[in-house]
């Protein structure tokens, strides 16, 4: 028992970070900037561009730059690019009358003290057929116009480049005596990656798998309480602490206060984002990982190896611990250990997933609703932080704090660890497909609960509430996924789609069945008490009765 509530404490505490990490936001890495104003002759949207370069007809490096809001706007397919010869500025900032012809040719400049749209023009007389311009920072910077500029005339496009690309580009051009050329291009992302829906399957699936091991559980155990309550009232006690010591049920208060401290710690992420910070995340993920593993491994492997998880030996500090866990558990440490370290790798998001969807299962496990009031208290809370950090935070923090977040924008790390992933597979830009472990933990208590209540209720599949929650929650995922293409790679909360569908869907039919009071305050359906004899009456009874 003692172990139990162990595990009970290390999950708890594992998904408290995890849900106020990451409540649930996407994001796509097409640049974006809404406060950025248009007008004519500068209203291009802001792309990507891939600057690809080629060193005495041999290609060579490729480098990624933005495009500007004025200039002509730059193809998207790389047959339709031309490649030109690269030459440097002269002066170098590109700020008064170039010294040479640039007839077809594409000029690289410094970033000086004049316009950006004036280096344009300077270099569209000279005959230029683009600009690069070079920042003089790592990061890129967004070329917009001045509010009072008129002269917008501009038919070359204008790329910036970060400094590094600016400095191996100069290397080519002073350190050999060849002919450097480039061609720049815009790729499009398709529609629609198979990558997300892989990452659709992973959560539905993760779901479905959690809820019918919560509710084989809930049976298993209501039909042992049964059992013991048949025999004596004093083991029907030890029942009930023995069941509430492997299950944690979630109260209105503590769901509201679940909400708040994950916006704090959202805040601390944001505030505090390091290299770091990602380290000692990346520690907590692992812990947890190792116990959801470990929890799902013992749980199939049980049924082949019974006596080996039927008997437990006496450890100090853990206390007794089955021989079948014992064996399991180095397999578990090795196998986060190894993620840990190699988890810049390409391949590394596969034992990410597979420790996620591991913890997310034992949680859901654990973690409980023990009626539909909770669990909408604490999912319109989860909506409602959901859409203020992702949307409302923009005007407080300049920036989405949520997206900042689940990037590792200010890490140098590609983000944090709690987040299933799966690499854009048709993606030019290629880059991750992400859902945070919120957007399934959330709904899936709730979804849990539903097919728990069915089994309780012995309703059939179509007339219980799983089947239609479960098709909810596909359905409300799935729209996130066009919601987020429509809007080209803005980031959105997926709680913002899902918590309606799931949500209104159980109230709607509870409603409409007669169900919704014993789904909103009880929870579970009212069994008769089969068990429950009453003494037979004896004769003396009977007649005074009749008397």
């Amino acid at each position: 028992m003692g172990l139990r509530k162990g595990r009970c404490f290390i999950a708890l505490c594992v998904v408290g970070l995890v849900i106020c990490g990451l409540g649930g936001a996407e994001g796509g890495d097409i640049v974006h900037d809404d406060s950025a104003p248009k007008k004519p002759g500068c209203e291009n949207d802001f792309v990507l561009v891939k600057v690809q370069t080629w060193v005495d007809g041999v290609e060579d490096m490729e480098f990624v730059g933005v495009g500007a809001r004025f200039g002509k706007a730059i193809v998207s397919k790389e047959k339709n690019a031309n490649q030109s010869r690269l030459t440097l500025s002269d002066p170098r900032d590109c700020c008064s009358t170039l010294k040479h012809n640039l007839t077809n040719e594409v000029i690289m400049v410094d970033r000086g003290k004049c316009t950006f749209t004036k280096k344009a023009n300077i270099a569209e007389a000279a005959g230029a057929s683009a600009v690069l311009i070079i920042n003089n920072q790592k990061e890129l910077y967004k070329m917009v116009c001045d509010p009072h500029e008129t002269d917008l005339d501009i038919h070359i496009p204008t790329v910036m480049l970060p400094r590094d690309a600016g400095s191996s580009l100069e290397k080519m051009l002073t350190n050999t005596n060849s002919s450097v050329s480039v061609q720049l291009y815009s790729p499009r992302r398709p529609v629609v990656d198979i990558a997300e829906v892989f990452l659709w399957l992973m959560a539905v699936g993760t779901i479905l798998c959690a809820s019918y091991w919560s509710a084989w559980s809930a049976r298993d155990a209501a039909i042992e309480h049964d059992k013991l309550f048949e025999d004596a009232s004093d083991e029907v006690l030890n029942a009930k602490d023995a069941n509430s010591s492997s299950v944690v049920e979630i109260t209105t208060i503590s769901a509201v206060l679940f909400i708040v401290v994950a916006s704090c710690f959202l805040i601390l992420l944001y505030s505090f984002m390091s290299a770091w910070f990602i380290e000692l995340l990346v520690v907590l993920f692992c812990i947890g990982g190792v116990e959801g593993l470990q929890t799902c491994l013992v749980a199939l492997l049980s049924r082949w190896f019974k006596r080996s998880a039927q008997s437990f030996v006496k450890l100090p500090i853990i206390g007794a611990i089955s021989y079948l866990t014992l064996a399991i558990s180095p397999f578990c440490i090795t196998f986060a250990v190894v993620w840990a370290v190699y988890r810049d790798w390409s391949y590394a998001w596969i034992g990410q997933d597979i420790l996620g969807i591991a913890l997310i299962i034992t949680v859901l496990q654990i973690v409980r609703l023990p009626n539909l009031k909770v669990g909408t208290v604490l999912l319109s809370c989860a909506f409602l932080y959901d859409i203020f950090w992702v949307f409302i935070s923009k005007k407080l923090f300049h920036e989405s704090v949520m997206i900042v977040v689940a990037r590792g924008d200010r890490s140098g790390e590609e983000g944090i660890p709690m987040l299933l992933k799966i690499p854009r597979m048709f993606d030019p830009w290629g880059g991750y497909s992400i859902i945070g472990f919120g957007d399934i933990l959330l709904p899936g208590l709730l979804v849990a609960f539903s097919l728990r209540y069915d089994w309780l209720a012995n309703k059939s599949f179509q007339a219980g509430y799983f089947l239609w929650a479960m098709l909810a929650y596909g359905l409300g995922l799935l729209v996130t996924y066009v919601a987020l293409n429509l809007m080209d790679g803005h980031g959105q909360p997926a709680l913002l789609y899902i918590v309606p569908f799931t949500l209104g869907t159980l109230i709607t039919l509870g409603k409409k069945r007669g169900d919704l009071r014993v789904l909103w305050s009880e929870g579970e359906p009212i069994r008769p008490c089969t068990h429950v004899r009453l003494p037979p009456a004896d004769d003396e009874s009977r007649q005074g009765h009749r008397n």
